[in-house]
């Protein structure tokens, strides 16, 4: 698939990595759409921005886990575009709870936004690649190997990546999915310099990655090759091997 005059979903597409997977896949050519829930000024920059490079774009407000806001959301790609072939599913939350303060509140919070969200956008924006698609789940390296003090999200990431092998059961052969796996490419907003020097330390190459190198690899996946499904791609510079 070719992304050129292309309809993107990019959810969470206005800030982080969900901003360099829109951004670079806007550089080759598609039209995006970018969901949010709060970062409503994000978005609408982020809107100005793609536009500025000759395609459409298309900024809408959804909370991903209420089935009505989705639906909500691809009856606006309906409306404007009648079509969608590329779905990425990148919004996400990462909080840190220790064991001992965990409570069903956090349990929610993960679940519902890294996990329930994907499937939901997936179960509708499916219906809309009548020719054929693409999804492509960012999923984390620590959904394979977790760590501490951080459950209810990696418990959600080993669920995405579970979601990635059943859907691409379900909707083969026109739609691909496959899921992006980060290592350390972008540190949260509190990390010191000392706490980035003690990750890279711990990765094979030594160093963090950048949202680029995600960027890169999901338009890979759409371009690149039509014969990848159910896999997961780990981008951590050798992080799961540590």
């Amino acid at each position: 698939m070719q992304l050129h005059n292309r309809v993107v979903l990019v959810t969470g597409g206005a800030k982080r990595v969900g901003w360099a997977i829109a951004s670079a896949m806007a550089a080759r050519g598609a039209h995006i759409v970018i969901s949010y829930r709060r970062a409503a000024t994000e978005a609408r920059a982020a809107v100005k921005a793609l536009e500025r490079r000759g395609v459409q774009a298309l900024a809408v407000r959804a909370d991903l886990a209420r089935a009505v806001d989705v639906r909500g959301l691809m009856a606006h790609i309906t409306k404007h575009f009648k079509r969608l072939d590329v779905l990425v599913n990148c919004a996400a939350n990462f909080e840190r709870v220790p064991f001992a303060r965990l409570s069903e509140r956090a349990w929610d919070h993960a679940l519902d936004a890294n996990l329930k969200g994907p499937f939901l956008c997936a179960l509708y924006g499916s219906r809309l690649m009548r020719g054929g698609g693409k999804i492509l789940n960012i999923a984390d390296w620590a959904g394979v190997k977790p760590y501490r003090d951080y459950l209810p999200y990696c418990v959600s990431k080993a669920g995405l990546i579970g979601l990635t092998k059943a859907l691409a059961k379900e909707l083969a052969p026109k739609i691909q999915v496959v899921a992006i796996a980060p290592g350390p490419v972008l540190p949260p907003v509190a990390f010191g310099s000392a706490g980035r020097a003690r990750v890279a330390r711990r990765v094979p190459l030594q160093r963090w990655g950048t949202p680029q190198d995600i960027a890169n690899t999901a338009v890979f996946l759409v371009e690149g090759t039509d014969f990848i499904t159910g896999s997961t791609v780990f981008v951590d510079g050798g992080q799961l091997l540590a």
